[in-house]
């Protein structure tokens, strides 16, 4: 049996594998409390973290109706960029700021300046610094928190510190370490000029953690914390990743020609490549698989978070909004809507706030709004698809996860949009499951079983959920694309 963990940024989920039966036996989830305030600060405390893994990780053993001493590995997926820093005695010396926090925008202006600008970045690091990096969040930190910054020993990452917990290890891996802003994505190895422009006082061989393969093992989970779960002392605790990364082994996105597409409370889109990517757009990710390889990303900042805000403010719960959504035309008459809520990274928006754009006294009602903020959020999801070249060209496949995927409107409107096959996987919190596959990969060994078999075995498709794309409305979703670009530069001049 293994243990997948996903630490998200509005809850944990635990799910509970049998590999050999290829089956998923319980699954549980705790949710986590954001801090929001002004300019853009989204934060929480790693404390929660760890409260709500617990939690799920005791309801999904007692739902699997097996003894947690049978698990022989964990896996633990983590939202990626999140800075937690640590001081001497592994406490956190401020709240982990998130991946979606933009208060940093300024301090990262600033250090895509420093480092040459795009240009200097991709050179450096094979990719462009972006405000929700780690890197940017250091330096806010440095800046406003002086103290705090001062007593600094360790800096990680989210899924980085739950493995610390478990095992007592300050370790990573190419994946999340990618999205830190200070690791050459080409090479996979620290760029200790970029952090020394970044964090001048701090050491980096005393504060970055080591870097492991993505097949080796972070260690044996503690034992204290082992007695706390009920597991017995030879669990093993692997390498971990990203939830982008883990996302795609948990939808079996490893080889090239599917593209995985979340939609979460943001979005991702994803492919694989056996090379480092280098695209004409600095908004292209040169991420690292974390099973090998490459998995060059886009990430847009607004999806069900969006959608959510127009759902709530109308009081439906997803089933009538779904079909507000169903009864309004394609292009909602005419609304187009622009969700930038939380600011927007793809485009690089990172001060943007939502527009609600074509209103009219005919077309402003409740179905064209819930209509248009749905549209608003794919379209997003589209242009970073585009941004991909290539890679996307030749898919043959979507693999579509996250909560918006549960919706049979949104699984046809992505099909039609992007005029591809659209498909779920039976589990479409992929991040956990991914990170169960793993932990079972890294405990087999290399003379054990493959990452590829174990995907067959584990991923299971959702027939149910098939949408292919229908001609009429792929030309439909053309025109409103149209509509929805032509705003989008006028509206920021891009």
């Amino acid at each position: 049996m293994y243990i997948g963990v996903d630490c998200g940024t509005q809850s944990t989920k635990v799910v509970v594998v049998d590999v050999e039966r290829g089956v998923i036996l319980g699954e549980g989830s705790r949710p986590h409390r954001l801090d929001e305030g002004e300019h853009g600060r989204r934060e929480q405390s790693p404390a929660e973290w760890l409260a709500a893994l617990k939690g799920a990780f005791s309801e999904a053993i007692q739902r699997s109706g097996i003894d947690a001493r049978q698990v022989r590995g964990i896996g633990v997926s983590g939202q990626q960029h999140g800075m937690v820093a640590l001081d001497a005695d592994g406490v956190p010396v401020y709240p982990a700021k998130l991946w979606c926090d933009t208060e940093t925008s300024a301090q990262n202006s600033a250090l895509v300046e420093a480092l040459g600008g795009e240009a200097g970045c991709l050179a450096k690091l094979g990719l462009v610094l972006q405000t929700g990096y780690t890197a940017s969040k250091v330096a806010w930190l440095r800046e406003h928190h002086p103290d705090a910054y001062q007593r600094i020993a360790t800096l990680l990452l989210p899924h980085d510190y739950l493995n610390f917990w478990l095992t007592g290890e300050r370790v990573t891996e190419a994946g999340d370490a990618s999205g830190t802003g200070y690791f050459d994505t080409r090479t996979q190895r620290w760029q200790k000029e970029v952090f020394a422009a970044i964090a001048p006082e701090l050491d980096p061989e005393r504060v970055l953690p080591r870097l492991i393969e993505p097949r080796e093992p972070v260690g044996r989970v503690r034992p204290l914390v082992a007695q706390e779960l009920g597991l017995s002392d030879s669990v093993i605790v692997s390498s971990g990743g990203g939830d982008n990364m883990m996302g795609a082994i948990g939808t079996g996105n490893i080889t090239r020609g599917l593209i995985t597409l979340s939609l979460g409370t943001s979005g991702t889109v994803c492919a694989y490549s056996p090379e480092p990517v280098v695209c004409d757009s600095a908004m292209v990710a040169n991420f690292c698989a974390s099973h090998g390889g490459w998995l060059p990303l886009i990430c847009t900042m607004n999806v069900t978070s969006a959608t959510t805000r127009v759902r709530e403010l109308f009081g439906l719960d997803l089933a009538a909004f779904g079909e507000r959504v169903a009864s309004a035309p394609i292009g909602a008459e005419g609304v187009t809507v622009l969700p930038f809520f939380n600011g927007e990274r793809v485009p690089m928006l990172p001060d943007a706030s939502g527009d609600f754009l074509g209103l009219t006294s005919v077309n402003m009602t409740q179905a064209n709004l819930c209509r248009g903020v749905m549209e608003g959020a794919t379209f997003g999801l589209r242009y970073g698809l585009e941004l991909l070249g290539e890679l996307a060209a030749g898919t043959r496949q979507i693999r579509l996860i996250g909560g918006g995927a549960n919706s049979p409107v949104w699984r046809q409107m992505v099909a039609d949009m992007t005029n591809t096959q659209v498909i779920c996987p039976e589990i479409t919190d992929a991040a956990a499951l991914g990170a169960a596959i793993q932990a079972a990969w890294c405990d087999l060994g290399p003379e054990g079983v493959s990452l590829a078999s174990l995907c067959e075995r584990l991923v299971h498709l959702d027939a149910a959920s098939l949408a292919e794309p229908e001609p009429q409305r792929v030309a439909a979703y053309h025109e409103a694309y149209r509509r929805y670009l032509a705003l989008l530069a006028q509206r920021h001049s891009l």
